[in-house]
């Protein structure tokens, strides 16, 4: 038993690398712009298609990078791609903090370069925090602490959430904040040039924050940890890799459940990434979208332990048959953009994001050996961002060649109005894509799981007493 300092056992917490990586999960993950993310790139003048197209070359880089980031972080140090992680988001913000917005040229080069570099972040502190946290667990003997940890976690990030949500559109909106300094007797007049870049500097206190986090922390030895793994090397690294992604191609509930996630997760992520140009397109005040968003990150508390309950009593095709149901249902709704009410629709398509993010992770741990989870792990988040990245890329050229005919329908409108239009019409785009993606999904599904033996490990898998 691991004592303390006063001889009672020891808790996950006194180890200074837990609350260390507690930490950085909270400050790395809490960015004040989210809540006005596409208005935002809007107001400093870009279009929505090359916002797509930027969102596409963060996917990209992601793709990209994820699992030879997790390699590099177990040959050098996880500490080290923590560090590098907290280094390029503020580099990353700093691009757009400081971007002058004159040249429309360069500003989509540094918003390009932003993007860049936030999925390099992304990839690098993608495992590696749970890796030295997890292991730092193991050097203690407290390895079976590791779930408490993650809930305590997930509490702290769900709180930052709402806090960066509610302040960041409330912060972004100039109206909110006229008022509220007139109640000091200030006579300065906000407009929106002043408040634009607000969300983007409390952000980029967050990244110093997360990189000071980053330093703080130290790597637990190697050879104390991995003692019964062999000798790494960028090669061993790599032959994992390709073993696991062998497994997952010979696996076909593995390869369902992987093709099932990024057919789900795909179209929701690309429509939640736009969810801030929805909600003004259904006139909600942009005060208000943190609000949304702290209400979003509370359904978060409600729908897994409700994905939990179905999965302990329904089959895997009973549960996504539902989490179909719901997406479909809240992509449609969305579609007719009924004001204020629209915002009904678009919480039941963030209940099917929930659900689809238990559920794939709920059944792919269950069949996965532990020896290779990570690496499976690092694929389906390869997979996801392939997903999204590829949507990104269709939905920007379906913008380029929806914005000639709409711009022929309504000649000389003003550019804000031709983006909102342009915008309305193409939305259909993702429920008629998502249909058409599911059936796709449902005969691959059929052709792959139809010997009786992948059969029985899908019952198996939900039902294990069966």
């Amino acid at each position: 038993m691991v004592k303390g300092k006063s001889g009672q056992k020891k808790t996950p917490f006194e180890i200074l690398n837990i609350r260390l990586y507690i930490a950085f999960s909270l400050f790395f993950n809490s960015r004040f712009y989210y809540p006005v993310f596409t208005v935002m790139y809007l107001d400093y003048g870009l279009t929505i298609a090359q916002f797509a197209i930027l969102n596409a070359a963060w996917a990209a880089t992601i793709v990209a990078a994820e699992v030879p980031s997790g390699a590099l972080a177990d040959i050098f140090g996880r500490k080290k791609l923590l560090v590098f992680a907290g280094l390029v988001m503020i580099l990353e913000l700093s691009l757009i903090t400081f971007a002058p917005r004159g040249n429309l040229d360069i500003l989509f080069m540094l918003f390009l370069l932003n993007r860049i570099l936030s999925g390099f972040a992304e990839a690098a502190a993608s495992g590696s925090d749970e890796a030295l946290a997890y292991d730092s667990l193991k050097k203690e003997g407290l390895e079976h602490e590791w779930g408490r940890v993650l809930d305590v976690k997930i509490r702290f990030q769900s709180i930052g959430f709402i806090l960066t949500m509610i302040t960041g559109a409330a912060i972004y909106d100039p109206v909110l904040v006229q008022n509220f300094i007139n109640l000091f007797g200030c006579n300065t007049v906000i407009t929106q040039d002043m408040t634009l870049r607000v969300p983007l500097f409390l952000t980029l206190f967050m990244g110093a924050a997360a990189l000071y986090s980053a330093l703080k922390m130290t790597d637990p030895e190697f050879e104390e940890i991995n003692n019964t793994h062999e000798e790494l090397s960028v090669k061993n690294a790599f032959v994992i890799t390709f073993n696991a992604g062998l497994w997952i191609l010979k696996s076909p509930f593995a390869l369902v459940i992987i093709a099932t996630g990024l057919v789900f997760d795909g179209i929701i992520r690309m429509v939640v990434t736009l969810s801030s140009q929805y909600y003004r397109m259904i006139d909600l005040p942009e005060a208000s979208y943190g609000i949304i968003g702290a209400l979003i990150a509370l359904m978060g508390f409600v729908i897994p332990r409700l994905s939990l309950k179905m999965t302990k009593s329904r089959p895997p095709v009973f549960n996504f048959t539902v989490m179909t149901l719901i997406t479909i249902t809240g992509l449609a709704g969305m579609s007719f953009f009924v004001p204020y009410a629209g915002i009904v629709f678009a919480f039941i398509l963030f209940s099917g994001m929930y659900m689809n993010s238990f559920f794939i992770s709920h059944y792919l741990n269950r069949i996965t050996d532990s020896r290779q989870r990570a690496t499976v792990l690092s694929f389906k988040g390869l997979f996801y961002n392939l997903s999204y990245g590829t949507l990104g890329i269709a939905y920007s050229l379906l913008l380029s060649l929806s914005r000639g005919s709409v711009d022929a329908l309504h000649p000389g409108s003003n550019p804000d109005m031709l983006e909102d239009m342009i915008f309305v019409d193409t939305f259909i785009w993702f429920p008629g894509v998502f249909a058409a993606a599911i059936i796709v999904l449902f005969l691959f599904s059929f052709i792959v799981l139809k010997r009786s033996s992948s059969l029985h490990m899908a019952v198996k898998t939900a039902h294990p007493d069966s």
